[in-house]
């Protein structure tokens, strides 16, 4: 059971949920961070080889590493023992290796982690044994490395991504939809505005990602401050919550499952407070008899990991904040802030909005 917060783009959860993330990583509960918009359009493509090719819906890009200790594994019997009639002969073994090896490069091709599926347990080309190394952290891919280097923005938010995920111990997914600077959305009014007729949610793609990670929660953008990619990201996951109630095929029902965080800084910037300041009077696209209800994430003793995760997306600190500093005092005053509207006693807090039937 995982708890899924979905991303409108790379930075998106760490800055509104990174002190609910920490705590939950520090209890050992499963997170992945699952990232809509985080292309630029060009070249991408729905067919299941062109997505693993590309990318596209990475697993993860830090495995448990447990999984991977065989330490406390012994032999039945000596490998040089032929008491065994079931045990690999050497030509076996390589044929097993090289069909693993394939097999790994195909999924790991586009993952921040270099992977050669060793069934032999030995190190290969130079690279440690995964059983030797206690933890590592993200070793970027070199051709998002290059991209950014060149000046490609969604190649350096996407790096800064993959710094969060292995900084923060999450399991991190890239749906690569374009931003909307690229569906030609262009100035704030259109960022901040309603979508286009012809630019819909994505509601399909998001419901296929959730239900392939079982989650025990999601957590979708309120869309505090109307930029429009977290609206199709809201709505999108406001969908899933019609599923239970079809005539045919009903989906799972997501009541109580899915709860809404307020996005950060936009909620800081209008100290947003209450769900009727939302455009429109209210969240919009609940089914009847569904509404949500505010739960308090203490995250005092977790806010200054959550500082230092939003300190990793360097590119938007001078955006949004103007210097390091600045984003660290920001953080502080609304989780204050945030803990004196629910009377969280230990002085910070997140809030997320529960979804509970009415």
């Amino acid at each position: 059971m995982t708890h899924v917060f979905i991303a409108p783009h790379p930075d998106d959860v760490a800055l509104s949920c990174g002190g609910l993330i920490a705590s939950l990583r520090e209890l050992g509960q499963n997170v992945a961070i699952l990232t809509l918009y985080s292309g630029t359009g060009a070249g991408t493509s729905d067919g299941p080889g062109q997505r693993e090719a590309l990318g596209f819906g990475s697993k993860t890009i830090w495995p448990v590493t447990e999984a991977f200790n065989r330490a406390h594994l012994i032999a039945d019997y000596p490998e040089d023992s032929s008491a065994a009639p079931w045990q690999a002969t050497k030509e076996g073994l390589e044929a097993t290796q090289g069909d693993a090896d394939a097999a790994a490069k195909r999924f790991w091709q586009r993952s921040s982690w270099y992977r050669r599926a060793n069934i032999h347990n030995e190190s290969l080309a130079g690279h440690p044994l995964i059983d030797d190394v206690s933890a590592q952290g993200a070793v970027l891919t070199s051709e998002r490395v290059d991209a950014a280097e060149a000046g490609d923005l969604m190649a350096l938010r996407r790096l800064e991504d993959e710094r969060y995920a292995a900084f923060a111990e999450v399991s991190m997914i890239w749906l690569d939809l374009a931003d909307a600077v690229y569906r030609g959305y262009e100035g704030d009014d259109a960022l901040l505005g309603e979508p286009r007729a012809d630019d819909l949610a994505p509601v399909d793609l998001l419901r296929r990602e959730i239900v392939r990670l079982e989650p025990q929660r999601v957590y979708l953008p309120l869309a505090v401050g109307g930029h429009v990619d977290h609206r199709l990201t809201r709505d999108a996951g406001t969908a899933l919550l019609h599923d239970a109630r079809r005539w045919v095929m009903p989906g799972p029902d997501y009541v109580g499952q899915i709860a809404y965080y307020e996005d950060f800084p936009y909620a800081w910037w209008d100290e947003f407070t209450r769900i009727e300041e939302l455009p429109g009077g209210g969240l919009p696209g609940l089914p009847d008899g569904v509404s949500v209800a505010a739960e308090y994430a203490d995250v005092s003793d977790m806010l200054e990991r959550k500082i230092r995760g939003i300190a990793l997306y360097e590119s938007q600190i001078d955006r949004l904040f103007t210097d390091t500093k600045s984003m660290a005092n920001a953080v502080r005053s609304h989780a204050t802030r945030i803990a004196d509207l629910g009377r969280v006693p230990n002085g910070a807090a997140e809030r997320y909005w529960v979804t509970t039937p009415a």
